[in-house]
């Protein structure tokens, strides 16, 4: 069963990848990276069902919180480029 929900998630990372290659726009590639921080976090997770060991689940933790930091600072980044766009179109 384990080894079933590994093949889901690693088809989530693929799919994700995808995505944040192809984008077209930033938002495809800031959910893209969000889409490849939760299969890592669900990886982990499973992981820690695997072998029995916690270790894992303070793995998941750091992730999400990478993640969430991650999001947030690509998103602002990405709003203030645009704002900058705006501001030198006559």
């Amino acid at each position: 069963m384990i080894i079933f929900l590994i093949l889901i998630v690693l088809g989530s990372v693929v799919l994700g990848a995808l995505r944040f290659v192809r984008g077209p726009s930033d938002a495809d590639r800031i959910v893209a990276v969000d889409i490849l921080f939760t299969a890592a976090i669900a990886l982990c997770s499973l992981a820690a069902l695997f072998t029995q060991r916690v270790l894992f689940l303070d793995i998941a933790i750091g992730c999400m919180l990478i993640g969430f930091v991650a999001t947030l600072a690509w998103s602002r980044l990405v709003e203030m480029s645009r704002r900058e766009n705006e501001e030198d179109a006559p």
